[in-house]
């Protein structure tokens, strides 16, 4: 049988079940429709889920149509489970991006799409609801084409002319097939949907089953089924435990076979296959034998992770999506937290992102979970599993830290009888990036079984940070050298050395505290839009207006989650229950209150016995502890990072990108000068005299000198983005926003005079009807207002990902989101505050140039007077004198 596994993803309220349901009703595989709302869907057999009416875990189901079988993963769609829904990912062949049609593109679609992107995996979409009278479906098409991808195009329809032209639109390759031949074969139709170059669109109704059919007949024609290798791998995306208590490893085949009987391993340990199960619902099938694209349930493997690769395959990428908040469990009395852990560690062990924590010094046990309702979820699992009732404290924002320079690490850990020394060079990453190992240390050096030793304690430990103790990421740690002794050392001196030089290398840097921030969607009444922009600004939030009409305004952007996570109540209140806020995990990014974060949690680095700073010596016959800041002074390498000078910090970095050094020749200063600077100062200006800059020297010179790039610069403005950043022009904005948009473009134009680079700026279609975007040319630079819904977002996006390897793009915007989408394009970035201080410092360096070539004369009446004059002042002079003597 032809295996093809496909997911089902939504945001939360879309109908993802009730899809689910409707395929497996007309496929045959379930004899009776379930509902949600009856709670006896097939897919939900949980009584939790059932009591809730909400996916918590992944299911699998079974469903034939032709001659392929479809493995049928359905995933959580509420953002506190989004963690289980990421790792099922990983396993999919294509997905089922389920949108409402009353809701449209909401802000956890736009997450599920960057993730489906970021897994590449091929997407079909199915509009649901389309039986109800507000759904309108040229609206929603245009509102997934806008906000998701062009190339979604509705399928379902008759494969007449205007269905080629359509697809056609969306590639260019179908393109060409179909200028060439009137037509497009079905062939390239699925080559094109497996290459993400196209993305079918299906309207209807799953609960009237409207739809449902050509969905389910389009999943069967334009669908591939894989190629696997002989060799035997599997991917282990889930651990759960069935009635028994029996662990079950979720895995997916990815080549060869597995049976019963089976040895696997990881190189570590070796465990046995007991049972082979196929599950379908909460009913199995068992199972000798799996071929490659399987899915399946497998008993007597203990040591199994999720995420965990198997045979021949690789450890799967680590989630992108992680807990937010920490919560005390509050265990009932008499309780003995110490044999409470090793049945929550069950718990971890399904939902690795819990970790499980035990606080010696405090005493107690922490979790961590991405929100509320998952710690309601949580509570009721330990009563039903373990028969105990918990409570949670108050929750506190799980907060990380980075660092923004490179910084040396050196770890020493020799007390009398042991020795390890180890070198760590910590560099910056970017955002998101987590943390990244590797080993640039030689063989002379270090044996290789001490650098991989290292490399495995450098994943598996969480390492501290030095400001609030949190965890540190986005940042990549290299062994560049180390020493061992032949007798004398072993796995755990080095253990203590990695942690040292990790440590060590943290106090020298200049550290960043993060936190977590959402990305939301909120919609509310117009006339409240004032307050809602408001009290996005009070809460360090980024917000623009992405939709507006005379009864709605649907605002979208970044807050921190410590901020954002209370605040459906009270736009619930502010409303009448009228505003709808929906949010999902945008990701890590700069705190907006780190002094008052950090006093308030009060973390002593160097008061951390656990994670110690310092290194241990053998000094005259004795241990020596040597504190952090003198350990390079005892260190028995040398440095490395002093090989490497002039490393600049991420700040510096980032500056440098952009800045391009696109300096002038000193002889177009004063056709600069004249055309912006003196330009508007009235006749008074006229009269200046001023050298011609080539005349000014060496330093002038010094100053403005050309360093051609081999690539046009651009420079993309979000224009409202800035505006609205900007203290001086938000101020005009309240007043009028004509005047702060004409403000911008003239300090942009003062500065593309200096920079010589080429400037876009981008204004949202703002309450405009306008089918195609409008350009205007504003002295030299490009003003573009996008088309009517095209927010200026996308268009940056869109201009960005196609130009990137023809010319060095900038963008300027302090958009959380957009800074994240813009970097994994190759662009720089710089936020509203830095180009703000990049104008401003050029300003400040024209108008030096300026002075200098300033001619300091006296300002003396003869030099204003003829010759005949001043003879006759002279003799005037000379008369009164005599007269006064």
């Amino acid at each position: 049988m032809k295996n093809i596994v496909i997911g089902i993803l939504a945001h939360v309220d879309a109908g993802k079940t009730t899809l689910a349901e409707s395929l497996l009703y007309l496929s045959g595989s379930i004899r009776k429709l379930g509902r949600v709302d009856k709670k006896d869907a097939f897919l939900d057999n949980f009584e939790l889920e059932r009591a809730r009416g909400i996916t918590i875990f992944s299911k699998q189901a079974i469903l034939k149509a032709a001659e392929k079988q479809f493995v049928l993963l359905d995933t959580p769609g509420h953002v506190d489970f989004s963690t289980e829904m990421e790792r099922t990912l990983q396993v999919l062949d294509y997905a089922i991006l389920v949108i409402s049609g009353i809701d449209g593109v909401q802000a956890q679609t736009k997450t599920l799409w960057r993730l489906l992107n970021r897994y590449q995996i091929p997407v079909f979409l199915f509009i649901n609801k389309m039986d109800l009278q507000t759904a309108d479906q040229d609206k929603l098409l245009k509102d997934v084409k806008t906000q998701l991808s062009e190339s979604c195009v509705v399928f379902g329809q008759p494969q007449a002319e205007d269905f080629y032209e359509q697809v056609a639109l969306a590639d260019e390759a179908l393109l060409e097939d179909y200028l060439e031949r009137g037509q497009i074969d079905n062939l390239h139709l699925r080559e094109a949907i497996r290459a993400r170059r196209l993305f079918p669109c299906f309207f209807g109704s799953a609960l009237k089953l409207k739809g449902v059919e050509t969905l389910l007949q389009g999943m069967t024609d334009y669908t591939v089924v894989p190629a696997y290798p002989p060799e035997f791998a599997a991917k282990v995306y889930k651990i759960s435990r069935d009635e028994q208590g029996n662990r079950l490893t979720h895995l997916k085949i990815t080549g060869g076979k597995l049976k019963v009987k089976d040895v696997l391993g990881n190189g570590v340990w070796e465990e046995k296959v007991n049972q082979i199960r196929i599950y379908s619902g909460e009913r199995y099938e068992t199972a000798q034998e799996v071929e490659a694209g399987m899915v399946c349930a497998v008993t007597g493997l203990t040591q199994t992770k999720p995420g965990e690769g198997l045979g021949t395959e690789q450890n799967l990428v680590l989630p992108l999506l992680e807990p937010v908040l920490t919560y005390q469990i509050v265990l009932p009395s008499g309780c003995d937290p110490r044999a409470m852990l090793p049945k929550l560690r069950q718990l971890e062990e399904e939902e690795p992102a819990l970790q499980i924590v035990w606080d010696e010094q405090l005493q107690e046990i922490r979790v961590q979970v991405m929100g509320e309702m998952q710690c309601e979820i949580l509570q009721k699992l330990i009563l039903a599993r373990f028969g105990l009732e918990v409570t949670f404290a108050a929750g506190k924002i799980v907060y990380k830290e980075t660092i923004t320079n490179v910084v040396e690490g050196v770890g020493h850990f020799e007390p009398a009888g042991r020795y390890a020394e180890v070198q760590l060079l910590l560099e910056p990453g970017e955002r998101g990036s987590g943390l990244q190992f590797a080993d640039n240390c030689s063989d002379d050096l270090l044996d290789k079984k001490w650098r991989q030793l290292i490399l495995t304690h450098l994943q598996e430990k969480v390492h501290k940070g030095v400001l609030t103790g949190s965890a540190i990421t986005d940042m990549k740690i290299t062994l560049t050298a180390g020493r061992a002794h032949n007798k004398l050392s072993d796995g755990g001196d080095f253990r203590e050395a990695v942690d040292r030089a990790v440590r060590q290398g943290l106090m020298e840097a200049e550290s960043l505290l993060l936190e977590p921030y959402y990305a939301f969607q909120l919609e509310l009444p117009e006339q409240m839009a004032g307050r809602a922009l408001t009290d996005i600004e009070r809460m360090s939030g980024t917000c623009r207006i992405a939709h507006l009409t005379e009864e709605t305004a649907v605002l979208t952007g970044t807050a921190p989650v410590v901020e954002l996570r209370h605040y459906q109540q009270e736009v619930q209140a502010y409303t009448g229950g009228r505003g709808r806020l929906y949010c999902s995990m945008q990701g890590y990014d700069a705190c907006h209150n780190p002094d008052e974060v950090i006093e308030r949690i009060g973390y002593d680095a160097e008061q951390d016995t656990a994670n110690p700073t310092g290194s241990v010596f053998y000094e005259h016959g004795s241990s020596l502890v040597v504190p952090w800041d003198k350990v390079k002074d005892y260190m028995h390498g040398e440095s490395v990072l002093q090989s490497r000078p002039n490393v600049p910090s991420l700040t510096a970095a980032a500056k440098t990108a952009y800045q391009g050094q696109n300096w002038l020749e000193p002889e177009e200063v004063d056709k600069i000068l004249q055309q912006t600077y003196f330009a508007n100062q009235g006749k008074s200006s006229q009269g200046q005299k001023r050298r011609p800059a080539a005349e000014n020297g060496s330093k002038t010179n010094e100053i403005m000198r050309a360093e051609k790039a081999d690539k046009a610069e651009y420079l993309l403005v979000d224009g409202y983005n800035i505006i609205f950043a900007w203290d001086e022009l938000r101020e005009l904005a309240a007043d009028n926003l004509d005047a702060a948009r004409a403000k911008l473009l003239d300090y942009l134009s003062k500065y593309q005079n200096v920079r010589k680079n080429i400037i876009l700026v981008v204004f949202d279609a703002y309450r405009v009807p306008r089918q195609t975007e409008e350009i205007i040319d504003h002295d030299e630079l490009r003003v573009i207002f996008t088309r009517e819904n095209q927010t200026a977002d996308q268009y940056i996006e869109k201009f960005a990902r196609e130009n990137q390897e023809k010319y060095e793009i900038t963008v300027a915007t302090s958009d959380s989101l957009e800074q994240m989408i813009i970097r994994g394009d190759g662009c720089t970035v710089i936020s509203a505050a830095e180009l703000k201080e990049e104008i401003d410092s050029t300003n400040v360096r024209v108008m030096q140039v300026y002075r200098e070539k300033q001619v300091s004369k006296p300002n003396r009446l003869k030099d204003v007077l003829s010759e005949t004059s001043q003879q006759q002042m002279a003799e005037f002079i000379g008369d009164q004198g005599e007269a006064e003597e």
